[in-house]
């Protein structure tokens, strides 16, 4: 067993042939691979699943890592912005565009892509969801991410830039945790009647 939990690759795989088993007990005789039923629970679970790890990252930064940064001496801190920062922050971006792939493919699949995003009656709190998460899924990749880049020395930039762009990311990142606590509720609520 801790072979399986030594090693990232192994244990994400160990957690999908779980999955695999559990869908042949439980799902025995009820999963219909041709189902398009079953193909848009599909994509609502890996939109789930990816849109965890996006905003799960983005509370990571905003709630831990930030925060934290004024408490951690000088000499440790380039662990975090040499190994740290830039692996979560490539999580982040790649979990934020899968969010919206599929989050897109998932309405497209249910035939409601163009009415939410015109916010018409019926979808209008996943409509919302919708917009807001593209607002967000923006900020990653065409602010916080260049900004990040320079403020962790990804990208040469003169020394006097780093802070701007460091405030800079740090602001949107601001914004993205303020729209991710609708952004949630929207996702729910369409499905759960919380609107």
């Amino acid at each position: 067993m801790g072979a399986i939990f030594q090693s990232l690759g192994r244990t994400v795989t160990a957690g999908f042939v779980l999955l695999a088993l559990i869908l042949g007990i439980v799902g025995a005789g009820q999963v219909d691979l041709m189902s398009h039923n079953w193909w848009t629970f599909a994509f609502r679970w890996l939109h789930v699943t990816v849109a965890i790890m996006w905003i799960g990252l983005l509370w990571y930064f905003n709630f831990v890592q930030i925060p934290s940064m004024p408490k951690i001496p000088d000499e440790q801190k380039p662990a975090i912005s040499k190994v740290i920062a830039p692996t979560a922050l490539f999580w982040f971006r790649w979990a934020a565009l899968a969010t919206v792939i599929m989050g897109l493919g998932l309405a497209s699949m249910n035939g409601y892509v163009m009415q939410a995003l015109t916010l018409r009656e019926g979808v209008v709190p996943i409509g919302l969801g919708m917009w807001m998460g593209l607002i967000m899924a923006f900020n990653v990749w065409f602010i916080i991410w260049p900004n990040q880049k320079k403020a962790l020395g990804i990208v040469p930039v003169e020394i006097s830039e780093k802070p701007k762009a460091a405030r800079m990311a740090m602001l949107a990142s601001r914004f993205n945790t303020m729209l991710s606590i609708p952004v949630i509720f929207c996702m729910v609520a369409q499905q759960h009647g919380g609107l």
